[in-house]
């Protein structure tokens, strides 16, 4: 989860998460690169006190800035739809969960079991734990699996929300009317913290996300005990 002056990513614990984060330094180290080049190139014509009189056009120089752009955009393309192939892959899923988005706060259905449904709302703030988050601990948590395929149903019954974990690399909108679907994978136990990202209404801030990851074994006794 985020933590004071946490200025960049979260921790990733998914592989997908790792991917991004690995793009993102790939981007930004390109970004850095072309704003050295330039910043040298301005700062060297500042001083410069020669003058050619009799420079009329540079074809030369125009080919280079052209075609110079477009390799370095292809740096960039080739691993952005890669990893945009990657975020789309669904990869038989051994869990699938339903999640609702409300005015203001989430229900979740497992579907693969019978009657194991609930909804989860934020814990006020005069009725936490000492122990407890502010704004991100909610009464019930979503419990999955680790070193398992997710597969996540997002919809909402009222207006558009979103769905999202930062640490998971997770952020799927969800619209009335209609399902939208992704996969993930926890490569390791804790509680991830997410929020709805989608502006939906005056409580929008107090709809939180919490999943509790938890080794298979531990899942199937949780899920034997509220399946009966």
């Amino acid at each position: 989860m985020s933590t004071w002056a946490n200025l960049g990513l979260q921790d990733s614990s998914s592989p997908l998460m790792e991917q991004l984060i690995f793009f993102h330094d790939h981007a930004l180290m390109i970004l850095v690169m072309i704003t050295v080049l330039v910043g040298y190139l301005m700062f060297t014509l500042f001083f410069n006190k020669y003058v050619n009189r009799y420079l009329l056009h540079g074809q030369t120089i125009e080919i280079i800035w052209t075609i110079l752009p477009a390799i370095i955009l292809l740096f960039i393309a080739f691993p952005s739809l890669r990893l945009l192939y990657l975020l789309d892959e669904i990869n038989e899923p051994s869990v699938t969960l339903k999640a609702i988005g409300h005015q203001w706060y989430w229900s979740y259905e497992y579907s693969d079991f019978n009657n194991v449904e609930f909804d989860s709302y934020m814990i006020p703030t005069n009725e936490l734990p000492v122990d407890g988050f502010r704004l991100l601990d909610v009464d019930n948590r979503v419990v999955l699996p680790m070193n398992s395929q997710i597969r996540i149903l997002v919809t909402a019954a009222d207006v558009i929300h979103s769905w999202t974990v930062p640490a998971l690399g997770v952020k799927v909108d969800g619209t009335p009317g209609r399902l939208n679907q992704t996969n993930f994978l926890i490569n390791r136990p804790g509680l991830f913290y997410g929020q709805c990202s989608e502006i939906c209404g005056a409580n929008h801030s107090f709809m939180p996300i919490v999943i509790e990851s938890i080794p298979v074994n531990y899942f199937i006794k949780w899920i034997s005990k509220n399946n009966s």
